[in-house]
């Protein structure tokens, strides 16, 4: 029931369409999901801790039945075989493309023994314990099955009521045949798969042992012994001065970074201190200009002081020409008081003889000019 509600799940979850391998489409990206807490909470179990299948004898589906669906209580059991020693993601999409091969499918993954492997293929970096443990723990795998034959016979796909068997479609040669998987493809029980280039458990390894040095001086600077990683005593030695040596080469480009960095940060001070300078100098000089140049606010103020200092100094002159007799508006006369006309006014006191008793300021502008 477990099994079934993980491949319910992974059924309604939104994935690549492609038909038969679940591989995307070129061009084609996952859209988001919502957030979903259910899933698997126990590794897959082995087969042989499994209770025994039903007595009925077991009838195969066909392909077509296969992948027009088949009911809930009648998964279609694909089993998919192999070492997986140091399992990668390479495994796990082999392993998804035979969960999605039909809507309703029990996967059964086979797991060959460390003494089959090393015979057949060759020595393997994890045992089997650990091979079938990381298999357990694949999200896509329902059930394992320990100590898998090399070569598939009627008898094991009986026994496991097997309907199809996933692997990919390039002749696998081995245990004296041109491919394991011939009679299984002749009797149409065969459902390909695609690798997933660029990386595998070949690959792997070969990049190790490209940069075995690398990984010894990782592992002794992480504290193993040299005993352990089956170095010598003058190997060790020449690992540990290689890593004095590669700090001090980090250390040297530490510095020179550093010393780079802080060119930098002065070369970009420098060139804004000047152009604040040429800024803040242009705009003096232009203020220089419109207090002292040639046609500068001193020069006005010094010709304004100038003029006004000038006419401050230089008394005002007469007009040119003043208004003739004629011009001038008539004084009106006056007459003395206590003067009658009949009596002669008496003399001034200090002129001899007066010719009248009316005097009128003409009168008296003639005397200023006599």
């Amino acid at each position: 029931m477990e099994a079934q509600s993980s491949s319910t799940l992974l059924l309604s979850r939104k994935r690549r369409r492609d038909g038969s391998n679940g591989e995307a489409e070129e061009g084609e990206r996952f859209g988001k999901i919502p957030r979903c807490t259910v899933g698997l909470r126990h590794p897959a179990p082995f087969a042989d801790e499994l209770e025994p299948a039903d007595s009925k004898a077991y009838k195969r589906v066909s392909m077509e039945e296969a992948k027009r669906g088949t009911p809930p209580e009648r998964p279609v059991r694909v089993y998919a075989d192999g070492i997986f020693d140091l399992f990668h993601s390479g495994h796990a999409r082999a392993l998804m493309q035979a969960k999605c091969l039909f809507p309703n499918t029990h996967l059964i993954v086979g797991v060959c023994s460390d003494d089959l492997t090393h015979k057949y293929k060759g020595f393997t970096v994890m045992n089997e314990d650990e091979r079938y443990d990381a298999i357990r723990h694949c999200r896509y795998v329902d059930e394992v099955v320990r100590n898998a034959p090399w070569t598939l016979t009627p008898e094991f796909l009986a026994k496991h009521r097997i309907d199809f068997v996933a692997h990919d479609d390039i002749p696998y040669s081995s245990a004296g045949s041109d491919d394991v998987y011939k009679h299984i493809k002749e009797a149409g029980m065969f459902a390909p798969t695609q690798r997933t280039e660029g990386i595998s458990t070949s690959d792997i390894i070969t990049r190790i042992v490209r940069d075995y040095d690398v990984y010894v001086r990782r592992n002794l600077q992480r504290g193993y012994t040299a005993k352990e990683l089956n170095v010598s005593f003058i190997n060790e030695k020449k690992y540990h001065l290689q890593e004095r040596v590669d700090k001090v080469k980090k250390k040297v480009r530490d510095v020179e970074e550093k010393s780079k960095e802080f060119v930098q940060k002065v070369e970009e001070k420098s060139i804004d201190l000047i152009q604040k300078w040429e800024e803040k100098s242009r705009e003096f000089i232009g203020n220089f200009l419109q207090m002292f140049g040639p046609e500068g606010a001193l020069k006005h103020m010094l010709k304004e002081g100038r003029g006004r200092m000038l006419q401050a100094i230089s008394p005002r002159q007469s007009p040119s020409s003043s208004p003739t007799r004629e011009e001038r508006s008539p004084s009106p006369t006056f007459r003395l008081p206590f003067f009658s006309k009949t009596s002669p006014p008496p003399s001034p006191p200090h002129h001899s003889g007066a010719r009248g008793y009316l005097i009128s300021e003409d009168d008296d502008d003639e005397d200023d000019e006599n």
